[in-house]
């Protein structure tokens, strides 16, 4: 890990935070001078850090040496965090003192016609200088510790480590098609669905050439599968030639192209335009099966080098199988069609492979060997190493011993299993490495978010970067990439839009990362803590602490010797929600954490937060969710000055946030979802520049300028991105203070919801005044409007042609449905409870009489379409005169692929233009009469959905 937290630091060196050294510091101890040589000295360590990171497994003295960067490295983080945050307190004093706070314009002006106590302005400049010496010191002690460090690199012969910075990455096994085929056990239908796709006419993609891409992490089996197909009597009388190529890395054009046109190994001479020439003359006319195993290389040129003279010269029905780890890979062949996405075997598989390497007998051991199995988590490769560490083990307490310990701990099982891992993590930036560890944090099969992942990175200041790009993006990035190398799995996707949401690790990457992270990641319960405490001490940087339901937390002295813990993590092993007694935090334990920067108090039932949370000046992640006791947060919470997140979800007896939140000048991320008894956010919300998320809004609606709530004029003073909802609350006494509210210059934001449930009128006549101020930019892609009074919609939303996602609920007027079928990108529409509405025609389509002779197509990218609870609805028709199914010129609804109407007991009808929709799945629940009418084969209705291949139809819920 050291490589990673080492480019973190030497970003953070050179980043504009920290050019304060052109100012009063750069007298102090010289400290300018002393930070560069720190980062020169660390440039030149980073040129062997990758080799020194290698041997360290083997080599105890370079672990050592590994582990005293680290400890210095990790310090001077700490150093110039100080720095900043002193940096960060003068920023927020500044502001004190020019009176600008959250109190009332008329009040502020009494507050800032006091003087200052020139005895207070000497103090606080004594404080400074003092300060700033003791900065200066502490950077020269590190620089100073440091040069002992980088002398033994330089002069000690035991490293002899590579100057040069060339990674000696583990070699990958040449493979070959030839298989044992004794040793290979399952994937009998992966199989018989890629000899479909190698042998089926007529399948050549739009480049001419079908390429069929085998995805999966390391060890899954990729390589046996290619194997058992490129061996298949059919498949080799099918194809006039078939070449294995192994690929790996570095992708060489020349090499591949000589192994397929059977040439000699290719030389320094040999020039790509003469080698193509001679691979395309090796397949003229051939239909040709070439297998690229192995490969790495996204970028497309390389790619594209080799397939047009393969596209050029093979026969109709050549195919190129690949097979690889990476997502990235696949999207640039442009293969995503064919893709066979290899997952984990069946455990009985496994036990097979087991057996058969271990050379165990049908019923020898068979209880601890089906345990061992479960260890391997459906890997064939883990099998297969696991077994064969048995294969010479021949009493039951030897394989009793092997099952109760930490077997991939053992170096002839971690050289197989964590190889081809390895080979994937080296491929990895260093930043990008850092995140890949931080997971090891997490239990096992612990449920990932993308967003929350993401604030956890930018919280251990994985997401640094020079220049300007936001660090959210960059995580975004970092996130992508470990998805595209198979570092996750069980991924979670947005319906309609793709997008990763959610995933797991597997428990054997769980396992090698947390291999890598040499105890800095600890997961333990309350009963291991002395014994881990002696063993790792000082060593821990990340810790999740589980405890049992209702367990206190063991005494705070049980946690001196983790005074440099970067995250700690309180679970309980597992929830039981009901009456008991609230957790308390030892505020001792939080003041001897002085380094925390990500601190996960949610779901532990605490009722209070000590105080002393104030004095974690390093904190930069707070969450408290669910815990449903909390009532306040304690006002030294506004002291956190680097605080990105602040988590709050579900706090159902929160009652409000503190006022002096406008301090919190760091804050990015607030969330406050669930926050039932929240009536309103403080009005220093607006004052928060940084601030890009608040997922729920409380909003109060009222002329008083005196009030210290957030009200609907402030949000202009906001810029959030990515998604937003408003809840808003009390009376609208007067229209002209809707006037103030903006949402047009929101940019980057892209989802928006606004809920009317608890607003009250006084002057107004219904929600669509304030609606109509709300008006977003027209980027806007998602809208949920909730509890709308007007019978109308707002008169910017059909303006807003970038919508693809809509959810309209609890419409109390409306009568009639907006013409929403004139949204050219809408993909998904929700409508629920909009118990008014009678009947879905052509003002739901937007057509008119003008139109209907013309080519038209509504609702042309519409996917999903769901309508629940319309009580009152009746008929849903096209409203079209002379539209018929057989023969029109006016399209609708044509990519729907998914429709559900569930709890509208009246409606009796479908429109006869879903016979025409490629509908896939078909949900129809708790509406007697269509349920009667859609009968299968007999159902009037039936003829409009009997080509859907999914269809549920159920009279009631249950």
């Amino acid at each position: 890990m050291a490589d990673g937290i080492i480019a973190v630091l030497l970003e953070r060196l050179v980043s504009t935070v920290y050019e304060y050294v052109d100012g009063e510091m750069k007298h102090v101890l010289n400290v300018a001078k002393e930070i560069d040589d720190f980062a020169a000295k660390l440039k030149g360590i980073q040129a062997v850090l990758e080799d020194a990171e290698q041997r360290q497994v083997k080599d105890a003295s370079v672990r050592i040496w590994l582990d005293k960067l680290n400890d210095i490295s990790y310090k001077m983080v700490d150093v110039l965090d100080e720095w900043n945050t002193d940096i960060l307190k003068q920023q927020v004093e500044h502001q004190e003192r020019e009176g600008e706070k959250v109190a009332p314009k008329k009040k502020m002006k009494k507050k800032v016609a006091f003087s200052v106590s020139p005895s207070c302005f000497c103090f606080r400049k004594a404080r400074e200088v003092t300060f700033r010496h003791e900065i200066g010191s502490m950077i020269k002690d590190l620089n100073d510790k440091l040069s002992v460090i980088d002398e033994q690199r330089r002069n000690t012969l035991v490293f002899q480590l590579n100057q040069n910075g060339i990674q000696q990455v583990p070699k990958r096994q040449e493979t070959s098609h030839y298989v044992d085929m004794s040793t290979v056990f399952g994937r009998e239908n992966e199989k018989d669905v890629l000899i479909t796709k190698l042998l089926s006419d007529g399948r050549e993609d739009r480049r001419g050439i079908l390429t069929i891409p085998i995805l999966g992490m390391g060890g899954m089996g990729k390589t046996t599968l290619t194997q058992l197909a490129y061996n298949d009597a059919n498949v080799q009388t099918y194809f006039d030639k078939r070449i294995w190529v192994c690929v790996s890395h570095p992708f060489d054009e020349i090499k591949i192209a000589k192994a397929i046109s059977s040439d000699n190994p290719p030389s320094s001479n040999d020039q790509l335009s003469h080698v193509l020439d001679s691979m395309s003359t090796s397949i003229k006319g051939k239909r040709f099966l070439i297998v690229l195993d192995d490969v790495w290389t996204h970028d497309p040129e390389k790619w594209e080098l080799l397939r047009i003279p393969l596209i050029q010269s093979g026969a109709k029905g050549s195919r190129i199988l690949v097979t690889t780890r990476q997502h990235d890979v696949v999207d640039k062949m442009e293969a995503t069609r064919d893709v066979i996405n290899l997952e984990e075997l069946s455990e009985k598989y496994c036990l097979s492979i087991f057996d058969h390497f271990s050379g165990r007998q049908v019923d020898e051991f068979e209880d601890i060997s089906k345990e061992m199995v479960e260890k391997c988590k459906g890997l064939p490769l883990a099998a297969k190493a696991l077994g064969s560490l048995m294969r010479n083990k021949r009493t039951r307490r030897a394989w009793l011993d092997v099952l109760n310990s930490k077997v991939w701990d053992r170096e002839e099982v971690e050289q197989k299993v964590f190889q081809p891992l390895l080979l994937s993590y080296y491929d990895l930036a260093p930043t990008v490495k850092c995140c890949l560890l931080y997971c090891a944090s997490f239990p096992k099969d612990y449920e990932f978010q993308r967003d929350c992942l993401i604030n956890h990175w930018m919280a251990q200041d994985y997401l640094n970067s020079v220049g300007n790009k936001d660090k959210g993006e960059l995580g975004h990035e970092f996130f992508d990439n470990l998805v595209a190398r198979s570092f996750f799995q069980d991924l979670k996707k947005n319906s309609v839009t793709g997008k990763v949401t959610g995933c797991k690790m597997h428990d054997i990457v769980h396992d090698f990362v947390q291999s890598l992270t040499k105890n800095e990641c600890l997961i333990i319960d309350t009963a291991s803590v002395g014994n881990e405490i002696e063993v790792l001490g000082e060593k821990v940087r990340h810790l999740t602490l589980k405890l049992k339901h209702g367990e206190p937390l063991p005494p705070s002295n049980a946690y001196y010797n983790y005074k440099n813990l970067r995250t700690l993590t309180i679970k309980f092993s597992f929830l039981r929600y009901g009456t008991s007694n609230p957790m308390m935090i030892d505020s001792n334990l939080l003041l001897q954490l002085k380094c925390l920067r990500t601190l996960n108090l949610s779901e532990i039932g605490i009722s209070e937060v000590p105080k002393e949370i104030g004095d974690l000046i390093h904190l930069r992640h707070i969450d408290l969710s669910w815990n449903r006791g909390l009532k306040i947060l304690p006002d030294s919470i506004c002291e956190l000055y680097n605080l990105y997140t602040l988590r709050l979800c579900y706090c159902r007896s929160l009652e409000k946030l503190p006022d002096n939140i406008w301090k919190l000048i760091s804050l990015k991320h607030l969330y406050v979802r669930g926050c039932l008894e929240l009536e309103y956010l403080p009005k220093g919300i607006r004052r928060l520049k940084k601030l890009k998320t608040i997922d729920e809004c409380v909003v109060v609606c009222g002329d008083d300028e005196d009030r210290a709530a957030l009200q609907v004029g402030d949000l202009r003073a906001l810029n959030l991105h990515g998604s937003l909802t408003i809840r808003l609350n009390g009376n609208v006494e007067d229209e002209r203070e809707l006037e103030k509210a903006q949402l047009w210059h929101m940019k980057q934001l892209f989802y928006l919801g606004i809920n009317f449930e608890h607003v009250q009128y006084k002057q107004t006549a219904s929600t669509k005044e304030i609606l109509n101020v709300l008006r977003p930019h027209e980027n806007l892609e998602s809208l949920d409007i909730c509890y709308h009074s007007s019978t109308t919609c707002p008169n910017w939303m059909m303006s807003s042609h970038n919508l693809r996602f809509i959810t309209l609920l609890g419409w109390t007027e409306c009568k009639f449905l907006p013409p929403l079928g004139k949204l050219p990108y809408l993909e998904k529409l929700t409508i629920i409870s909009l118990r008014r509405v009678e009947k879905l025609s052509g003002e739901f389509l937007g057509i008119d009489k003008a139109e209907t002779s013309l080519a038209s197509s509504f609702f042309p990218k519409l996917k999903q379409l769901v309508i629940n609870c319309m009580p009152a609805l009746v008929e849903w028709e096209v409203g079209v005169e002379g539209w018929t199914k057989e023969a029109s010129e006016i399209s609708i609804m044509p990519c729907l692929s998914s429709l559900e109407i569930s709890l509208c007991p009246l409606l009796k009808t479908l429109p006869n233009f879903l016979c025409k929709t490629p509908l896939q799945d078909l949900i129809i629940k708790d509406c007697l009469r269509l349920f009667k009418r859609c009968k299968q084969g007999s159902g009037e209705e039936w003829p409009k959905i009997s080509h859907i291949p999914n269809i549920k139809i159920s009279p009631s819920w249950t």
